[in-house]
């Protein structure tokens, strides 16, 4: 079945005003429709898949392409989430179970039982697993990515940035081309933005996580044309898994600028 036919009919909690709405209202003149699916909204998945959406933000504009995101979580978590991100809360919606996640059968993650666990024990016991690697393929070859950096990814923060907000004390982003040098992914640059990520969530865990029992589920992504027609379509495998190519994670939108498209994994 065509995911479109699911999303089409599904209705959730917009985070701007609360109002439970249709996923794609509002969608009917799109020349092109992105859905996200996002696992939880405190997952590291959720808010690097953000920033890079608010990196190429001025590409992607309505007349080029209308974005839809649903996370797991509550309005309060989503809304959050849009003012850490910048994400556009009319274009976020939020569900509190993962049933949308079911429907399109993505992947809920390792799902180990333990006699004796809470649900929400058993999900953070499965949650470390796969933060080691298991049941997540290429989660510590993209973890490693991070700390090592990356020729084939761009320069993800500015001379002139200030990093803050980590462990560690304040510092411009000039600080990088020691590592390297410029115009690529440097050593530890893709780390710091997750640790940041990191630190913002456990500072704020109960408002982004209301309930742990989903912390597995992963999401998906799907492009549509104006017909609903599937043109791209990618089904996380595991953490920091949100993209088939993740050195450029939005390189499926490459068609709005070059007026081509090559079909992804759909």
């Amino acid at each position: 079945m065509n995911p479109y036919n699911i999303l089409n009919q599904t209705e959730l909690q917009c985070v701007s005003d609360g109002m439970t709405r249709p996923l794609l209202e509002n969608c009917e003149t799109a020349s092109h429709i992105l859905i996200l699916v996002w696992p939880q909204l405190g997952d590291f998945d959720s808010l690097e898949y953000a920033w890079w959406l608010q990196r190429k933000a001025k590409k992607l504009t309505p007349e080029k392409l209308t974005i839809r995101a649903v996370g797991i979580g509550s309005r309060t978590s989503g809304t959050r989430f849009c003012q850490y991100t910048g994400f556009s809360p009319e274009n976020l919606f939020v569900e509190p179970n993962a049933e949308l996640h079911h429907q399109l059968k993505l992947y809920s993650g390792l799902n180990l039982t333990l006699p004796g666990l809470s649900v929400s024990h058993q999900a953070w016991l499965n949650l470390m697993l796969m933060c080691a690697g298991f049941g997540s393929p290429g989660t510590l070859r993209e973890v490693f990515r991070g700390y090592r950096g990356d020729r084939q990814a761009p320069q993800l923060i500015e001379d002139d940035e200030i990093i803050q907000d980590t462990p560690l004390p304040a510092f411009k982003g000039s600080f990088f081309r020691l590592a390297g040098g410029n115009g690529f992914q440097r050593p530890f640059e893709l780390a710091t933005l997750r640790l940041r990520n990191m630190v913002e969530v456990l500072s704020n865990w109960h408002t982004y996580v209301p309930n742990s029992a989903y912390l597995t589920q992963r999401g998906g992504t799907f492009l549509f044309d104006s017909k609903g027609q599937l043109l791209y379509s990618h089904r996380d495998p595991g953490i920091l898994g949100f993209a088939a190519n993740m050195s450029q994670p939005l390189s499926f939108l490459s068609f709005l600028e070059a007026n081509s498209f090559t079909m992804g994994d759909a």
